[in-house]
């Protein structure tokens, strides 16, 4: 568990128009169907997990399959990405804050990777955590992107690791602007304890081959979860996704998610 007296992710601005980060909405910003909403608990709790990340300033580009161009607000026109570039302004602003051993090391705000159409985006922003806890950096949760590229995910050992927080992405459309917008969530960046996806946690894994498997016990949950539900006409709606809001309340009394 993380030290309750310290902040478990702590969050550093470096490009001081960087909208800051903010608590993932469990309604995916308004955009989830109001049934998903009031109702499955399992999308809510994906969408709301981890904060929101937003692109440092609004940015536009173009692939043409080769090379790719791009603009962003402060600028009055296009250039080609070859191979990095910064925000207009950053360079300067940053040797004026580090200290003189850093002087000229500011981190490009962009830089075209090797592989036809890929582009790594800065966040302006940089991350540190608890000992024991990493960063999984992933396009928002049921949220849907502006569409024309794809994000690569990746987790970041941020207890150790101090540098850009950034991204990978692969443009999908040529020709024709791609644009992203500072007040739209460009990432989500979930916390997850390191010891969860080591080797010995996720090898440890079983496969039932078929129905004659299956034991007493999960043909009773099978039945408590699924089939006393449904035998019931008046049920209420959302009846797990209640239990498990109790649940994360800290209700001990709760033991089936599905029974009353």
């Amino acid at each position: 568990m993380p030290e309750k007296s310290l902040p478990l992710a702590r969050f550093f601005r470096l490009m001081e128009q960087t909208r800051p980060p903010m608590r993932a909405d469990r309604s995916a910003a308004g955009t989830l169907p109001t049934r998903a909403y009031r109702y499955c608990e399992a999308v809510t709790a994906a969408a709301g997990y981890g904060w929101w990340v937003f692109p440092p300033t609004g940015m536009r580009f173009i692939w043409d399959g080769a090379d790719i161009f791009w603009t962003c607000d402060g600028m009055d026109d296009w250039e080609p990405l070859s191979p990095s570039a910064q925000f207009p302004g950053f360079s300067a602003a940053f040797d004026a804050a580090a200290p003189a051993h850093l002087k000229g090391c500011a981190p490009p705000m962009l830089t075209a990777l090797p592989e036809p159409g890929a582009l790594q985006i800065w966040t302006g922003l940089m991350a540190r955590t608890q000992p024991g806890w990493h960063l999984l950096v992933r396009a928002p949760a049921n949220l849907p992107l502006t569409g024309g590229f794809v994000l690569y995910e990746g987790i970041v050992e941020a207890d150790t690791w101090f540098g850009p927080l950034f991204t990978n992405l692969r443009f999908t459309r040529t020709h024709s602007p791609i644009t992203m917008r500072p007040d739209f969530p460009l990432l989500q960046v979930q916390p997850v304890p390191a010891t969860t996806y080591g080797d010995d946690v996720l090898d440890s894994t079983e496969l039932v081959p078929g129905m004659d498997g299956m034991a007493d016990a999960d043909w009773r949950g099978y039945h408590e979860t699924i089939v006393i539900p449904n035998e019931d006409p008046d049920r209420p709606f959302g009846a797990y996704a209640k239990r498990a809001r109790r649940r994360r309340k800290g209700d001990t009394e709760i033991r089936c998610p599905m029974r009353g």
